[in-house]
């Protein structure tokens, strides 16, 4: 499995001291993104499936994802990401909003933190967009990226999902259209785990990460998964849950 590495200091900046209780404000270099609101959106639309889970967050960022699971009645709340920034950040955000009792933020790489635990729940929106390592204004440098086809991240975590899923767990995650959906089906079939997109939405590809994308990737995909408007560009992405292969619809 590829390690995860922190942003460089000359782009991340240096470690930043915790955020004590009250203190609270959000940074804007881990602002929630579209795929963060749509991914949101889906599991409100679930919310009684969340109701009482022990609950695990690959790539927890800014900490409002397991901040929305909290409020649908989540039993316990614990994220990992690689960005330091982001465990300090996640779980003050947690300790804003009252669910300190109950969660547990890591930084730490992928499946490491939680290594030997299984989950009722698993979601992860993670970087996988199909570009070079590039620093992004107004972002971690680790934002996005996915390396040149997207699976950077992507693949490790798939291959790791059935050994942290309890017997009847579920996982929700997000999934542009061009990085093969159908790639990650296979994957997960081995491990008895099959996937069905729940939603599709469309989300604008802004002009500086679409001067990033891999150009094989653009070409291929501009008029199937990527519509371009003149200079305006949006993409398919996926919501995907993944399941015991008898149990996702």
């Amino acid at each position: 499995m590829p390690t995860l590495k922190p942003a460089p200091a000359a782009l991340a900046g240096s470690p930043p001291a915790p955020i004590q209780a009250g203190q609270y404000v959000p940074r804007v270099s881990l602002r929630p993104s579209e795929y963060t609101a749509a991914l949101i959106q889906v599991l409100h639309g679930k919310a009684a499936d969340w109701r009482g889970a022990q609950v695990l967050e690959i790539g927890s960022g800014s900490g409002v994802v397991l901040a929305a699971l909290g409020a649908m009645g989540a039993a316990s709340l614990f994220g990992v990401d690689i960005e330091v920034e982001a465990a300090d950040e996640g779980l003050a955000l947690l300790r804003e909003l009252g669910y300190a009792a109950i969660s547990r933020v890591e930084q730490g790489d992928m499946w490491l933190p939680a290594a030997g635990r299984r989950f009722d729940f698993i979601v992860a929106n993670l970087p996988h967009f199909p570009m070079p390592p590039a620093p992004v204004k107004g972002r971690l440098a680790s934002w996005s990226y996915g390396g040149g086809d997207g699976r950077e991240l992507l693949n490790p975590f798939l291959a790791g999902l059935g050994q942290h899923l309890a017997p009847r767990g579920r996982a929700i995650i997000t999934h542009n259209a061009f990085v093969d959906v159908e790639q990650s089906r296979a994957m997960l079939r081995p491990q008895g785990l099959g996937l069905r997109i729940a939603q599709t939405f469309w989300i604008n590809i802004p002009d500086v990460k679409l001067e990033l994308l891999t150009p094989a990737v653009l070409a291929a995909e501009t008029g199937r998964t990527i519509h371009r408007y003149g200079p305006h560009a949006f993409a398919d992405m996926h919501i995907v849950e993944i399941g015991a292969l008898k149990h996702p619809d």
